[in-house]
């Protein structure tokens, strides 16, 4: 069974009111109620993603948190305009890394 957590991540938060944010658990119990635990490494690294191209903010201490570097417990939003715009600023400014085609390396 394969899950598009990205789309679970952004239904969860969608539909949350205005502020309101949801906790890493809850996102994984939405995709897999039985194995929720085993998900877990996978909503973060998926938030993470989704964090950097400004289309959902992490909290941490309920503040924005650097998609990169945070650690620990942490909930998920949909950002503002604010958080939106600083999350593209940062990504036009990153580096460009380039990745070797599947079956080159």
């Amino acid at each position: 069974m394969s899950i598009d957590m990205e789309a679970v991540i952004l239904e969860i938060v969608g539909k949350l009111p205005a502020g309101k944010s949801a906790s890493s658990e809850e996102i994984a119990r939405a995709a897999d109620s039985e194995r929720w635990q085993r998900l877990t490494g996978h909503v973060r690294a998926t938030a993470r993603g989704l964090a950097r191209q400004g289309r959902i903010t992490v909290l941490r201490h309920n503040k924005p948190a650097d998609p990169d570097t945070f650690k620990g417990v942490y909930r998920l939003r949909l950002p503002t305009e604010d958080e939106r715009a600083a999350a593209l600023a940062r990504a036009a400014e990153a580096p460009v890394v380039e990745t070797p085609e599947e079956g080159e390396a």
